[in-house]
Formats: C-alpha cells, sequence, structure tokens
C-alpha cells in the first residue's frame, strides 16, 4: 500500500476563528450509559450495554411493548437519550424533512419539526440517480443531552440542522454540494464541542467539524470526487482519539478536534456503507464497489494490510469483542473471523438480504433483514447458533436500537396498498 501524504486543508473559518482549546472548553455532553445517543451507540461500535436483558422472542402480539405510527419514511435508527426518541423522517408526498420526538415510555408524539420543504431529487430525472432502497432521511439523528443533529440531503446540498430538544431550530449550516448517486445516508458524529458530518460524492465533497452551539464551521477538508457513503466515527487507539473515515479509495485517520491529518493511505473500496471499527491494534474495514472485501490494516497509521478477504460485507456494519469479528454479509450470511489472522472461526446462513447492521448485547446478536426477520444468534467461537427468529412487519432498512432492556426497531407494513412504517418498543412484560 501506498502512503499518501496530503496537507490539511482547513477551509471556511469564521472571522474569529475558534481554537481547538476553546472547542474543547465547550464539552457539556449529559448522556448517560442507558441512553442510545447516536449512530452505533454509545461507543460507536454497535456494542449495546451487557447488563440488560432485551426480550429473546416476539412478534406483532408478544412483547410489545407499545407501536408508533410513523409519518413518511426514513431509514436512521432511533436515537434515545432521557425520557426522549428521535427519529429523521421524509415525507415524499408532501416533500418535507422533518425530525420527530416521541415519548419514550408510551411512543406518544411529543413534537415534529420540518427541517426542509421541497428540494427533493427530481424522480423523473435519471440524472438525480438514487437507489430504490435510499431514502432522504437515511441519517441518525445524534443528540448530546442539549442539541439534536441532524444531516439531510435537500436541494442538491448536504446541511446539518441543530434543534433544542423540544424541536425549536438552532442553527442550520450547509456543508457541500452533492451530486446524488446511491443516495445519502451518513449520519453525525460528537466529539468534545463539535459535530463532525461528511458527504462524500461524485461532485467533491467534504468532512467537517462544526461548533455545536453556533453551527460554525471550525474545521473543513475537502475530500475526492468519489461516491461514498460512510459515517465519520471516533475510535480511541494507543490513548488517543482518531477519527476514522473510509471510502473513496482511502482509509483516513484524523485529528477529531483540528481536521489535522494524522495518517492515511489506500486501503479501502471506492464506495464504503459500513462504520469503521478497531480492536485496538487493526482497524477493520469493508466494502462492496469496485471489489468486495473485508480487510484489516494496522492501526499505527503504517498502511500495512495485515489481512484481507473478498467477502461481501457492503452494507451492514461489523462488530468486534475479544479477539473475534463478526460480519454479517448483504446476501444473509452471518460469519465470525479471528480478528488477529482473519482466518474463520464460523459462519451460517440466516436469511433474506441484509441493510440493517448487527447489534450486540452481552453474548447475544440481533440482526434483521430487509424483509423483517430478526435473528438472534450467539456470540463466540462456539460456532454458529441460531438462538431465535423472529418476525415484525414486511420490510426494515433501519438499524435497531438496544437500550434499558428494550428494543426500539423501525417497521414498514403495507396498509390499504400503502407503505406504513412503525416503530415498535419491544421489551418483557
Amino acid at each position: 500500500m501506498r502512503l499518501i501524504l496530503s496537507l490539511v486543508i482547513l477551509l471556511s473559518l469564521p472571522a474569529n476563528p475558534l481554537t481547538a482549546e476553546s472547542i474543547a472548553e465547550t464539552d457539556n455532553t449529559d448522556v448517560s450509559s442507558a441512553d442510545w445517543p447516536w449512530w452505533r451507540g454509545p461507543n460507536r461500535n454497535g456494542i449495546a450495554s451487557p447488563d440488560q436483558h432485551p426480550p429473546l422472542e416476539w412478534d406483532e402480539s408478544r412483547n410489545v411493548l407499545w407501536k408508533a405510527k410513523l409519518t413518511g419514511r426514513g431509514h436512521g435508527s432511533a436515537t434515545v437519550v432521557g425520557d426522549r426518541i428521535f427519529l429523521a423522517t421524509a415525507d415524499n408526498d408532501a416533500k418535507k424533512q422533518a425530525v420527530v420526538c416521541l415519548e419514550k415510555q408510551t411512543g406518544r408524539q411529543l413534537w415534529e419539526t420540518v427541517i426542509h420543504e421541497g428540494g427533493f431529487p427530481d424522480a423523473k430525472d435519471k440524472r438525480s440517480g438514487g437507489n430504490e432502497k435510499a431514502s432522504l432521511a437515511s441519517s441518525t439523528v445524534a443528540c448530546d443531552g442539549t442539541f439534536v443533529f441532524i444531516n439531510f440531503l435537500n436541494n442538491k446540498a448536504i446541511f446539518t440542522t441543530a434543534l433544542t430538544l423540544d424541536g425549536k431550530q438552532m442553527w442550520q449550516t450547509k456543508i457541500t454540494n452533492y451530486v446524488v448517486h446511491q443516495g445519502y445516508g451518513s449520519s453525525p458524529a460528537i466529539y468534545e464541542g463539535l459535530v463532525i458530518v461528511s458527504g462524500d460524492n461524485k461532485g467533491g465533497g467534504a468532512i467537517a467539524g462544526l461548533d455545536r452551539a453556533t453551527g460554525k464551521i471550525v474545521w473543513k477538508r475537502e475530500r475526492p470526487s468519489k461516491p461514498n457513503y460512510a459515517s465519520p466515527t471516533i475510535v480511541k487507539i494507543n490513548g488517543h482519539d482518531q477519527l476514522l473515515f473510509t471510502g473513496c479509495d482511502l482509509v483516513t485517520s484524523l485529528d477529531p478536534l483540528t481536521g489535522e491529518q494524522l495518517w492515511e493511505f489506500e486501503g479501502a473500496t471506492t464506495e464504503c456503507v459500513t462504520t469503521t471499527i478497531t480492536d485496538g491494534h487493526r482497524i477493520f474495514t469493508s466494502g462492496g464497489y469496485p471489489k468486495n472485501h473485508i480487510s484489516a490494516v494496522a492501526a499505527d497509521g503504517s498502511g500495512t494490510v495485515v489481512w484481507e478477504n473478498n467477502i461481501r460485507t457492503y452494507v451492514p456494519s461489523m462488530l468486534s469483542k475479544d479477539g473475534l469479528l463478526y460480519a454479517v454479509m448483504d446476501a444473509g450470511i452471518a460469519t465470525c473471523l479471528n480478528s488477529e489472522t482473519g482466518k474463520e472461526v464460523w459462519k451460517g446462513r440466516l436469511a433474506g438480504t441484509f441493510s440493517s447492521s448487527p447489534i450486540l448485547v452481552g453474548e447475544r446478536i440481533y440482526v434483521t433483514n430487509e424483509e423483517g426477520t430478526t435473528f438472534v444468534i450467539a456470540a463466540g467461537s462456539d460456532g454458529f447458533r441460531k438462538l431465535a427468529t423472529n418476525q415484525l412487519g414486511e420490510s426494515v432498512f433501519a438499524t435497531p436500537t438496544i437500550c434499558g432492556g428494550r428494543i426500539y426497531t423501525r417497521v414498514a407494513k403495507m396498509e390499504q396498498g400503502m407503505r406504513q412504517e412503525y416503530l415498535y418498543c419491544l421489551g418483557e412484560k
């Protein structure tokens, strides 16, 4: 692999530039371990708190605590902070993109704030691109306990918007123009006083750190003119926080507070969807275009590829724990690999096609296919063991949220010939 050196590009700084020190001093994140405050959960890795007991089995009548009817369509997960749940949604008929807030205990809608009205891609214009599996609300809301942050593709650009917990819009910032290829689904990441957002696309995208309180761009880096769909994520390696980002044929590490490049090398495919994870020694990437791959690259920035295979795990993100790497292929095969060597520990066939990512809770992995079937399989090295199979609804693209012993799953079903979405709250009765 060829190590690529590049200069830090700092763009769009405010007239009185904010400093890393001043941003760090504004960190007032108020979320708990019982919350699910952003994409992939509190630790950004799809691993839920092990000291909880979500249900193993359910259906339309068993272990359903409540269900809430949702307007429009969205593929973002439920964000749970305190006594509230936040979801992004898009109504294609009304041409509105919104954030909805529900009461956690009952599912009652507390408010809905329209973020954009109009500005939707023209479905009749083939140049607008898009994928039939995409939605215009595929990002997952991030919440720091004070504000709610969401990314939307609208009017051929990516915008990040901040709301109060009561749904009042505080600010909105344009991140980059956007040329649609397959769609857009990158979720915001919160780090200290920043919200970090991205918008890779064929027209030339960007990744940026915004002041959470004002929306001002603190740092911004240009990206290659290539389509890509990954979300930025922050991991700790050797005691230091790194902002990891894959896609556009690169694996990139930035200082999350300043945007300064730590290292970058060729080690991923062009189009990536999954969110990068690490075991502290290796960084695991996957992609599906132009080639299928899972790879482990050294976390020291040397560009060393430790191992690589041709497994197609394009959309569902992976899990890493206790020396094992778990992946669910798009085509419905679950596999467990030795994270140090890449050797197969076990694999087993599920059923259907997967866009949702797996969630690990203790010794159980929960994963849902596009037809609404959730499989619960055993974690560990003792072979493939399917613990339960549960059916709910007819269509699922969103990853379930699991916290406080409950599962929040976004499900669609056909009612009177129309697609209708619900958020289900599942728990032991």
